[in-house]
């Protein structure tokens, strides 16, 4: 929140967020069940997911009390990322009082094994009783895992609902002998009438309000279906830019986490390359595709096995490829992944977390730009695009550093900046 008085507010904490020139901090709310979106809903209250808990909890901005916790019903929540997690209101929603909401489900029978799904969901909130109504499956069946869900939605300027779907941790870690879909494409009708949205893995998805296929979507493969882009890996982030264009933030690999601006049919390039598609510091690993793959022991630092297929990004020459728009970071062959001690957290990455374009003019320099969290150092990163929106108008400029997770940003009519982290606590900038 923009001042120029140094008092310390009487909750006002700078343990882990530092006093920027000109901002004070304070704490708003805490005890929160890892919150996961954060909006400023049209009823001027804070609208929160909170992913283990199952709730979406409204908050007073101004005291930072709890208006009420309204339970969302069979969402499935055991372990990494699966859970409750984004949400959007109806553009129209003061009328509707529609909101969709986003979260993984046991599909299964009660005597069947664990068949973890997604869904979006349109709920009525009631506002004299405090509880959301009448739930409506926008779309269900989506693929579900407990690693790289993404689960961010939005709607477009042309009233169109978009939503990210990660590449659900496949060839990575636990799930390394899964095939990765990111490149994969619906190939006949009978997967659309069955609804077997496997090959919506790694992509961000366009549909109707009501879930359906729009006319103008892009026909892929000679198929009409939800896909708008594809080759992503984990876009938590995603926003309607000044003229209206769409942009997502996503995790990379060990680098190379983008900033991509979103053309139908566009192919991101993930998993056969990374970044700029330039030859450096990534080769595609294909361990799913490896004989006997559940023997062998994964790794994404050292060489791989004898018998496990490796793709140089040479070979990747897709026509339609989208170059981002912006990486951090993209370092060269030569680059040290094996700091002792250190892991992953020495990587040139940041681990951008959401992706939201702040439109007042109460700070100055921010208008029309975003802001991009992080869980990695977390920071918030500005970021400024030219004047057509096709490119960086200037490297990213990093505003707050601490010791926490940035989960999510909002801003409120005024323009001031409400940050929460992964775990409990919201604060006001």
């Amino acid at each position: 929140m923009p001042s120029n008085d140094t008092t310390k507010s009487q909750n006002s904490t700078q343990e882990r967020l530092p006093k920027q020139e000109g901002f004070s901090v304070s704490l708003l709310t805490t005890n929160l069940s890892q919150p996961h979106n954060i909006l400023y809903g049209p009823d001027n209250t804070l609208w929160i997911t909170e992913r283990f808990a199952k709730n979406i909890t409204r908050i007073d901005p101004s005291s930072g009390l709890e208006l009420n916790s309204m339970p969302v019903p069979n969402v499935h929540q055991s372990e990494g990322q699966d859970g409750l997690m984004g949400m959007t209101f109806d553009p129209d929603f003061n009328n509707t009082h529609h909101i969709y909401i986003a979260y993984t489900y046991d599909a299964a029978d009660a005597s069947e094994e664990l068949d973890r799904r997604t869904k979006i969901t349109r709920f009525t909130y009631d506002s004299t009783a405090g509880t959301i109504t009448e739930p409506m499956d926008v779309i269900k069946g989506l693929s579900g895992s407990t690693d790289h869900n993404s689960g961010r939605m939005t709607f477009g300027q042309d009233g169109m609902l978009y939503y990210t779907i990660g590449d659900q941790g496949k060839n990575y870690l636990s799930y390394y002998c899964l095939e990765n879909q990111a490149q994969e494409l619906l190939m006949a009708a009978d997967q659309i009438a069955a609804q077997n949205w496997t090959a919506y893995e790694g992509k961000v998805l366009r549909m109707n309000p009501d879930g359906s296929i729009p006319s103008d979507n892009p026909t892929i493969n000679g198929l009409l279906n939800h896909i708008f882009t594809y080759g992503h890996r984990n876009a938590q982030g995603i926003a309607m830019g000044p003229s209206g264009d769409l942009y997502i933030s996503e995790h990379g690999d060990k680098s190379d986490d983008e900033v991509n601006h979103l053309e139908a049919d566009g192919n991101y390039g993930w998993p056969y390359t990374a970044g700029y598609n330039d030859k450096q510091a990534y080769q595609f690993v294909n361990w799913s595709a490896a004989e006997n793959c559940e023997d062998l022991t994964f790794t994404n630092i050292a060489p791989p096995p004898a018998g496990v297929p490796v793709m140089n990004e040479s070979e990747f020459g897709a026509s339609n490829f989208m170059p981002p728009l912006h990486t951090f970071y993209t370092v060269d062959n030569g680059y040290n992944f094996t700091v002792p001690g250190c892991d992953y957290v020495c990587w040139p990455t940041v681990a951008p977390s959401s992706l939201r374009l702040y439109t007042a003019d109460v700070i100055p320099g921010w208008e029309n730009t975003f802001l991009m969290t992080t869980l990695k150092a977390g920071r918030i990163f500005q970021l400024a695009l030219n004047e057509n929106g096709t490119a960086l108008a200037r490297d990213p400029v990093e505003l707050f550093r601490s010791e926490n997770r940035y989960r999510d940003v909002a801003f409120d009519p005024d323009g001031r900046t409400l940050v929460h982290y992964s775990y409990s606590d919201i604060k006001i900038i």
